[in-house]
């Protein structure tokens, strides 16, 4: 799988521009980070799901982004980071491709991911009818505990809402943490940052990081449709000062092992095998 490096380097440039001129790799108020990971998501189910790379090829499947859902039920409404879905009427959105996003998002690709992508069929922006898949991305960079009640609410909200708008639909999760010893919060230097030192935020690692992985794995998973959950769930462990310096993948303890069911690439084969299982007769 190759898509935690696309989001690792891809936040390593500083792309998010804020009121005071200064330029970030990661913004709280931005969303970025949650494109590119939804982003990188894809990129490898269209590598390890043939049965979606087919619909791509036939046209019969397209993304939308941040759309939104309703709760049948209750009449909650979330706004989605990415689906994938059958064309639906009505108005069009700016026609758009997959390809065409990394220029958008400030996606870094290398020449061999770059090659992988122009083998690939072309998904395009379509109006969204029904949902096969929807993706939601949160990130945990700073002030881990926190951030642990509404990081858990918002993701846990996510699959509640998928589900009960369409119950077939695949509901996928996926959640950043960072491991890093500091961290420059864009909350705590609201100033142009030339020519003077930033405010420093100190992280207890990895205790919190600990913490943090702990909660997120208290989110309901389903291994049917009967059940609540997310069908599929990852989690990332990144090491990102915010201060310029190459973000990197944390790939050892507490980082989820290729063994648990949390690690990056389980994510991806269970979307893929539930793509399969789900959507063979689309």
């Amino acid at each position: 799988m190759r898509g935690l490096d696309i989001l690792a380097r891809s936040l390593s440039r500083p792309h998010v521009e804020d009121k005071y001129g200064n330029r970030w790799q990661y913004h709280s108020r931005s969303d970025r980070h949650s494109k590119i990971g939804c982003w990188a998501i894809l990129f490898d189910l269209l590598e390890h799901s043939s049965l979606f790379r087919q619909h791509v090829q036939e046209g019969s499947v397209g993304f939308g982004i941040n759309h939104t859902m309703r709760d049948f039920k209750s009449g909650r409404r979330k706004d989605l980071d990415l689906v994938i879905c059958k064309p639906g009427s009505g108005a069009q959105p700016p026609a758009k491709t997959f390809l065409q996003l990394v220029d958008d998002y400030g996606i870094e690709l290398s020449e061999e991911e770059s090659a992988v992508l122009s083998r690939q069929p072309q998904l395009r922006r379509v109006n969204v009818g029904s949902v096969h898949v929807a993706l939601e991305a949160k990130a945990c960079m700073t002030e881990h505990i926190k951030a642990l009640p509404r990081l858990y609410d918002e993701l846990n909200s996510s699959h509640l809402t998928i589900h009960s708008s369409s119950e077939f639909a695949i509901a996928g999760g996926f959640a950043m943490v960072n491991i890093a010893q500091t961290f420059i919060s864009t909350d705590r230097n609201k100033t142009p940052l030339a020519g003077q030192e930033p405010v420093l935020t100190a992280h207890r690692q990895p205790d919190v990081c600990v913490r943090t992985i702990q909660k997120l794995r208290e989110i309901p998973r389903r291994a049917q449709t009967t059940e609540t959950g997310f069908d599929a769930f990852g989690i990332a462990i990144v090491d990102c000062r915010n201060d310029g310096t190459p973000v990197t993948v944390h790939a050892r303890p507490p980082a989820p092992a290729v063994d648990e069911n949390d690690h990056y690439d389980n994510l991806i084969r269970r979307i893929a095998h539930a793509y399969g299982n789900r959507f063979a007769a689309v």
